[in-house]
């Protein structure tokens, strides 16, 4: 098993023909991904990769039956394409789109509380199943299957995380890249109930960043439903200077708010094992499975 995505997901890409949909879902189908089709608005009835393109999502979805979108349109449209998946009905949307402004997604956000989609995103790496389904930007190599949910606000780290589980075989059965946007999709404690749920995951990865209260939400979140899964995190920016303008649009500390010490505390005092760097992920995991 796995979460959001295995083998049987059937995936569509908003923005297909476009430079960056167009490279990204060639790796998909390299992966073995079921890339059923793509949209692009203006450009129904022609073919793309060999897939066929519609003009909406709607349309897509009845065709092909996809239950699932990667999203690679410029911030300007991005929205209405989230906007789009959703009233299609689609379960799961993942937005790679970074730099979406912050109304429009303050405004999906309403929208989503009473759809039946998941979102994942925006500005995030994506989601990926390893041997079963890739949505989004992560390189395909690093992957391993295995045993360990990783759950990631920052790109790049979530890499390194993945490195890290499949260096010392471990392997992932389902890594997610939510994003490090101040509004986003799903949340760590979204993935953390997935992830508890998976008989195939033996334990989480959570990959912090400063700002926003995030990771003290995971760790009241782990208190209170009692995790019975080991959990290891690292939190990015304990060394950042004060002051400096960060590169992660939620990466903001306001009056003391968002430090990484006081994330760090508040994920130890729910039993979450800490990784002191990046290259300790994947040994700090195997210590706390028994490995």
């Amino acid at each position: 098993m796995a979460v959001l995505v295995d083998a049987g997901t059937r995936v569509i890409c908003q923005g297909i023909t476009g430079r960056q949909g167009t490279f990204y879902a060639e790796q998909a189908i390299a992966d073995g991904t079921q890339l059923v089709g793509g949209v692009r608005p203006g450009k129904g009835g022609t073919r793309h990769l060999g897939l066929p393109v519609f003009d909406s999502v709607e349309e897509a979805v009845r065709a092909t039956g996809a239950d699932a979108s990667m999203i690679f349109v410029p911030p300007a449209t991005a929205a209405d394409a989230i906007r789009e998946a959703i009233d299609a009905g689609l379960p799961l949307i993942v937005c790679i789109t970074e730099r979406i402004p912050v109304l429009d997604m303050v405004q999906i956000k309403r929208v989503l509380e009473t759809s039946g989609s998941r979102l994942v995103g925006p500005n995030c790496p994506g989601v990926v199943t390893p041997g079963e389904c890739m949505i989004g930007i992560m390189p395909r190599s690093i992957f391993r299957r295995g045993s360990i949910g990783i759950v990631s606000r920052a790109g790049t780290l979530t890499y390194e995380a993945v490195a890290q589980t499949s260096g010392n075989k471990l392997g992932q059965s389902t890594c997610i890249g939510i994003g490090a946007d101040p509004i986003q999709g799903m949340t760590f404690c979204d993935c953390l109930e997935l992830f508890m749920a998976d008989p195939e995951t033996e334990g989480v990865v959570l990959i912090g960043e400063i700002g926003g209260t995030a990771e003290e939400q995971a760790a009241d979140y782990l208190k209170q439903q009692q995790y019975k899964k080991p959990v290891v995190a690292y939190v990015a920016g304990r060394h950042a200077p004060a002051g400096r303008r960060m590169g992660h649009a939620g990466a903001i500390i306001e009056h003391s708010i968002g430090l990484a010490e006081a994330k760090i505390v508040a994920l130890r005092s729910a039993g979450v094992h800490i990784a002191e760097s990046p290259g300790t992920i994947g040994v700090t995991m195997a210590s706390a499975l028994g490995n």
